[in-house]
Formats: structure tokens, sequence, C-alpha cells
């Protein structure tokens, strides 16, 4: 296995793990920043009225998006497993 070899799995996984966590923090992070803005509007300064709305989003958003991250993660195990050979060969 050469080096650019293990470069590029690394760089194929580090870029899906940022595109799952893109399709899970970015909805909670939208959430966040309008309960925000409620509660610099209304004075409300309570700290858990953030925490439902983000976890309430968070759990809809990977039943939602569930079975596509886990296609995008079966598939790049699938291609890691199908490249076994070719990694071990030098290639």
């Amino acid at each position: 296995m050469t080096p650019e070899t293990v470069l590029d799995i690394l760089q194929g996984a580090v870029y899906l793990i940022i595109v799952l966590l893109l399709i899970i923090l970015l909805p909670a992070l939208a959430v966040g920043l309008t309960v925000s803005m409620f509660q610099a509007a209304t004075q409300l300064n309570e700290q858990t009225l953030t925490f439902i709305p983000k976890l309430l989003v968070t759990f809809a958003v990977l039943m939602y998006a569930g079975p596509y991250m886990l296609g995008r993660l079966m598939e790049f195990m699938h291609q890691m497993f199908i490249n076994i050979p070719f990694y071990l060969s030098g290639g």
C-alpha cells in the first residue's frame, strides 16, 4: 500500500465524514440561530429553550436523512472491501 493510496482513502473518509456531519449540523445550527434571535427579540433568556427545538430537529433530520447517510457509508465501505486486492498489490 503506497502512501498515495493511504492518503486517497483518508481523503475520501474525511470528505464523507464532513458531508454526513453537515447534514445533521446545518439544520440544528439554523434552528439554534432562529431561537436565539427570538430570545434576543423577546429578552427571554432561558437556556433550555434552545435545547429542545435543536434536539427535535436533529432527530427529524436523522429519521429523514438516515437512510441516505447509511447508504453513503455502506457505499464507501463496499468500495473499500472491493479494493482490498488493489490496495494489497501496491497499486
